[in-house]
């Protein structure tokens, strides 16, 4: 997890929304979710960061007895950096509950990245959980998850094996439109600005249109200020 930045980035932008426009950003979640209601999770405290807060890594949100953490714990390495959520909730979809993952992104350049675990590490359990979600999902096996967009790759992973433990969950893709650019990070004015970028990401990652997750899986495009300033 970066350092969150002084007035941009993903991070940032999202602790905006949950701290101080909550309301706003549960009406646009449950618009694209169809959910009825949403109960946030507080972050977990890490005193070693400079803003003393950790994220939810892996399935730890999870309560310790459920199977879905053992089946986790053979499929994913226990060690190294899991995935780390960038905020996770509880949403009531037509009477039940169901966990709602959220991964945000408010410059182009955060959807890249590739699998840093070693060959003498995790990386061959990765590498084999990844090749039997591809199959599962009927996903071509020469599409290569592990490099390129791998932090999409393995969010899919996850959202598939809280499904083979029977447990409820939608993954939230947010797309912050309107934050400060510069040198290094190109961000989208509006909805248009992250389109190329996104039709690369699934291009490469390759799911088949009517895949199994097709319906928990959506995209919320969100501007940094939905009210323009005078």
């Amino acid at each position: 997890m970066a350092e969150i930045g002084d007035g941009y980035g993903s991070e940032c932008h999202l602790l905006r929304f949950l701290g101080r426009h909550r309301r706003e950003l549960d009406r646009r979640i449950l618009e694209v979710m169809g959910g009825q209601n949403i109960e946030w999770l507080d972050f977990p405290f890490d005193n070693r960061r400079a803003w003393r807060d950790g994220e939810w890594k892996g399935l730890d949100f999870l309560a310790t007895d459920s199977p879905a953490r053992a089946i986790w714990q053979k499929s994913w390495p226990q060690r190294g950096n899991p995935p780390n959520w960038d905020a996770i909730a509880v949403m009531m979809v037509n009477g039940s509950k169901e966990w709602l993952l959220i991964e945000a992104k408010a410059n182009v350049e955060e959807l890249r990245s590739s699998c840093q675990a070693s060959e003498v590490g995790g990386r061959p359990l990765i590498a084999r959980t990844l090749a039997a979600t591809k199959s599962d999902l009927r996903v071509a096996a020469d599409r290569d998850w592990l490099h390129g967009y791998y932090q999409y790759a393995n969010r899919v992973v996850v959202l598939h094996l809280l499904e083979q433990a029977g447990v409820s969950a939608r993954l939230l893709n947010v797309y912050f439109t309107g934050d400060r650019g510069d040198d290094r990070r190109s961000c989208p004015s509006d909805i248009q600005g992250w389109g190329s970028a996104l039709a690369s990401l699934k291009a490469h990652i390759g799911l088949p249109a009517g895949h199994r997750h097709e319906s928990r899986m959506q995209e919320l495009f969100l501007p940094v200020c939905p009210v323009a300033t005078p």
